[in-house]
This record gives C-alpha cells, structure tokens and sequence, in this order.
C-alpha cells in the first residue's frame, strides 16, 4: 500500500497549567500519534501536516531539532508505553537514569548517585540503591516501567506526557505512581497529558477528559461527567465495555461462568498461613456449556519454591515459597498480587521455561519435571502462554502471517492452504485484518501486537492456556473483545486458563478462582465471587481498594 494515511485529523484540545487532561480511545484511534507530535517524536514516516502546536506559548511546529531537544526532557517528560523496547539492554538501570539527570544539568558527578536513588525511589521502586545496579532483563515487567516513569519524571517537567503509564503495574504499585504524579502536578504546576485506555483511572486521576476516535476527537469535557453520562455512541460504548469502571459488577455476557451447581472454593487453613489449595468437588468442574470431558485437575502444582541468589550477597531470595494450588479442568484460576510477588515466575515454572527449586508440578497426571523428550513436546502443543510484553514475544523479522503459521508449520498441521485458511480464522477471531498479514510487528500498535500473540497461542487449539497479563495493553473495546473470545473458547472447547493479571476488574470478569500472592507467598484462595465480596486477608482488601474508578458512579448497562 502505498500513499500517506492521516492518523490525526482536525483535532483540537486544551491542556491548563497544573491539571492532567487524559486522552481515551482504542488502539489506532491517534492517541499516541497526537502526543508523539507535541513532543517531537512522529516515526520517520510522519509529520504535522498542518495545524498548531503552542507550549507555554511558544509554536512547536516547525521548531529547529536543536532547539526542540533543549526542550525535549528538560521541560517536556515523557514515559512511553512499552518498557522493553524504550530501556537499553545492556546498561544497567541506574546509569540510564543518571544518563538523564546529567544530560540536563539535574544532577553533577558528585551527586548523581544519590540523585539517581531518590529518582527511583519517587518512582515506587524498592531496594533502589541494588535495583540501579541491575539491567532491564533483571526486572519484572511492572519494574520495568517504573524505571521507565523515573526518567521521565527526573528533571520535574512542566508537562508530563504519560503514555499508558501504569499499563503495566498493578493496582496498589499503580496508586503510588499516580499520587506521586498528582503530588508533582500540585508543588509544581506540572501539567500532564495522560493517554491511557483504562477509563476508571482516567475518570479518577484526570480533570478533563478528550476521547479519540478514528482520528478525530468525538468528545471532550470534564473527566467525571463525561464518564457519568456520556453523549457521543463511542463514548457510551467504551463505558459499557470498560471493566475498570464497572470493578463490582460481574457481567454474565462477558463471561459464561462456572455451572450453577458449583460450590465456591474456600481457602483450607487460614488465609494468612501461606499454602493454600482451590478445592472444587469432582462432579461440579465443568463450566457451563462445554464439553462432556473427565473431571478433575488438569494441573496440580504442590509446595513450589523457586530460590535465587541475590547478586553481590550469600543470601537466598524466595521468588515463589511453598505454593499449592490447582486448576480444575475448564476453568479459569487467576493469580493476582503486586509486581515481583512470584506470579510469572509461578507461570514460567509451568510452562518449563525455568526450573524449580523444589516441589512437584503435575499436567494431566504427568510430573512436569520428568517429562520425555516425546512427552516434552506433546506438553508444548497442549499448554499454551500469553506474555506480558507483545514486542519481546514476537519474531521482529518475521511478518504477522508467518508468526500466526508459526506454530502450526513447527508441528506440521496440516498442508500450506490448510494452514493459511487457519491463520486468516485465527486473525478474525482476535479482530484484525487480513491486511495485517503482511506486515511487521514494529508496524502495529501495542494492543494489536498482543492479539497477535493471543491468536498465535490459540493457533494449535490447546487446553491449557497461561495467560501472562494477556489484556494490558488493550484498550476496553478490544479487551472485552478478547474477554468475550476466551470465555466463548472456553464453554466451547472446555479450556484451562491460568491467568495472571494486575487488573482485579478483568480478573473479575474471567475467572472461577482467585489467588492471591504477596512476597512469593500464596496468602489467600478462593472464589472469584468470595474475594470480591468477602476477601479475608488484609493484603487482599488493599487490593481491592486501590482499583481505580472502583468509587464512581457509572453504571455501563446505563451508558
């Protein structure tokens, strides 16, 4: 295709001194495209067609690269969306952060240690003096984007452009992140441009609110009252859709749910003591509508420890310590806690990509750890995983076809045409064109990369699915869509889902069961209904309240 595509056209808004205007609308919807323009940052193959961009009074458009770096960083922030690609590999985290201040003139060499550990301590990383001395890939996904969120903040900007800045955080991580924004807006007038498609947090922590749709903006006014009664049939849609906003209410049309005749899990033990099991009764372990399969676990995971050694130290680190729990077969198990609680690890576990410590994990009555090399890869076909980060999961050389064939070719699934009409199958159930076939991961947005992924996991129709933050960096349209696909997936062909997940409102909406971890520890099991209606532990309740939006009056069957 060739010819110039307008992403943005005719779009106007007003951002005061001191307040957070947030931008919302679903992925391509020109969101990123205006703010990368404000900041200077359009991709080679883009430019400001015509218009006005005013800072502080000063026209942007147009202005000499030289002049717009002085500006760039210094008196402009900014904290993209996707940590992996925007942080250099090889130096260590502390350095890049440093990097800025100096660059700047925010810090000098005598003092740029400590600079660099208050910045990554206003930032909400802990240990900061040892996380400066570690690399990108030593850091989990939601530390990943606090660095990211340091940076940007170093030189106290007078705007701030956020650019999903939280997408990859959980809740209560997102709360102190968000307040030390607010803080910063407050004692500076620092104004932020927050571009976000989770509208309970913008509703919360924005004062106006413009929505973005196809380019074009749709409708613009105060945060609250346009969430509460929105006027434009695009802005209604994204409230029905929005699982943040609607955090108390489980919606039976996203989700099928489990068989009426289910008996809630309750935690054995007390919630607080570590180890817990999801119990289930046998004759109840199917969900509503699938198929006629044997019940029981289709995974059983018991007293799971994964240790490492601290660099620089002869003390052991508990990443996971001592969990149980199982998955019943057709359901969906949900694992939800604080960035670096062991959630992934757990995951990576199962999955066999890093062994553990100790403990036994069983798939449909096999020992994980004993797998043949014949069974191994049976294991590999059965058991699926969704990653957190779309970009790092997907071959950057390879077009979008040949990474949905992918799997199918690697394990000969039929002939060539069997395999394209597949892959065109799989592009429709995840909401993306044909088109797309032929281009490169670097060519999509965030969201439409991490659709790619899920359609490359459901490619070899598995019955085990890992889902590792599968939805974060969707916008509510898509997301409910995927939601929607999983559940019907799952009443259809009686799917397993191990789902991990900072967002509690999604979690919510998908899963049976719940688990809770915090430092490595499970601290509490049960229900979805349970947790969100009665949770025990304390850890559990501050979840619950730092989901943001979870207070505002919305009601998305009204919108």
């Amino acid at each position: 295709m060739h010819g110039e595509v307008q992403a943005v056209e005719s779009a106007s808004l007003r951002l005061m001194a001191g307040r957070t205007l947030a931008i919302v609308g679903e992925s391509g919807s020109g969101k990123s495209t205006t703010a990368m323009a404000v900041i200077g940052l359009l991709p080679g193959n883009g430019r400001v067609a015509g218009g006005s961009i005013k800072f502080d009074g000063q026209e942007l458009v147009g202005l000499p690269e030289n002049r717009m770096r002085a500006i760039r960083g210094r008196q402009i922030g900014l904290v993209p969306q996707d940590p992996m690609s925007n942080l250099n590999p090889v130096t260590k985290i502390g350095q890049q952060v440093a990097e800025t201040l100096l660059v700047h003139g925010m810090a000098t060499g005598k003092d740029v240690d400590r600079k660099v550990i208050e910045t990554l301590e206003a930032a909400g990383l802990p240990d900061a003096k040892e996380r400066a001395k570690q690399y990108p890939h030593e850091f989990s996904g939601g530390m990943r984007q606090r660095a990211l969120i340091a940076i940007g903040m170093a030189c106290r900007p007078r705007l701030l452009i956020a650019d999903e800045p939280t997408s990859a955080l959980d809740v209560t991580v997102q709360q102190t992140i968000l307040d030390q924004i607010d803080r910063m807006t407050e004692e500076l007038g620092t104004s932020v441009l927050l571009i976000t498609h989770d509208l309970g947090l913008a509703a919360e922590r924005a004062s106006d609110l413009v929505v973005m749709h196809r380019g074009r903006v749709v409708e613009a006014g105060p945060a609250r009252r346009l969430l509460e009664d929105p006027q434009h049939p695009y802005t209604r849609s994204l409230v029905r859709a929005a699982p943040s906003v609607a955090a108390v209410r489980l919606r039976p049309e996203a989700y099928s749910g489990p068989a009426a005749d289910a008996e809630p899990a309750v935690p054995e033990g007390d919630p607080g003591s570590g180890a817990v099991v999801v119990a289930r009764k046998p004759e109840t372990l199917r969900v509503s509508g699938a198929t006629d399969r044997d019940a029981g676990n289709i995974v059983e995971i018991r007293d799971l420890n994964k240790v490492y050694r601290r660099r620089g130290s002869k003390e052991d680190f508990y990443a996971v310590k001592d969990v149980t729990l199982d998955i019943p077969r057709g359901s969906t198990v949900a694992i939800v806690g604080e960035s670096g609680s062991g959630k992934t690890t757990t995951a990576r576990m199962l999955l066999k990509l890093i062994e553990p410590t100790s403990g036994t994990m069983t798939f449909d009555g096999m020992d994980v750890a004993t797998l043949s090399k014949t069974q191994l890869r049976d294991f590999r076909q059965r058991v699926q995983p969704v990653f957190q980060d779309p970009y790092s999961s997907l071959n950057p050389m390879f077009t979008i076809g040949r990474i949905v064939e992918e799997p199918l070719a690697t394990y000969h699934r039929g002939n060539g045409r069997e395999r394209a009409a597949r892959v065109r199958e799989l592009m429709d159930q995840v909401s993306l064109p044909h088109s797309m076939l032929r281009r490169y991961p670097a060519e999509l947005s965030g969201g439409q990369r991490q659709r790619v992924a899920i359609a490359r996991a459901l490619a070899l129709k598995p019955e085990l699915i890992v889902c590792d933050e599968p939805v974060s960096a969707l916008d509510v349209l898509v997301q409910a869509q995927i939601l929607k696909l999983l559940g019907d997936l799952q009443a259809e062909l009686g799917l397993s889902y191990l789902f991990i997940s900072h967002d509690l409102a999604v979690v919510r909406l998908i899963s049976d069961y719940v688990c809770v971890m915090k430092d490595g520890e499970l601290v509490e099991a049960a229900s979805s209904e349970e947790i969100f209606t009665n949770p025990r532990h304390p850890y559990t309740r501050r979840l619950l309240a730092s989901i943001p939006g979870n207070e505002l009056d919305i009601d998305p069957d009204a919108a």
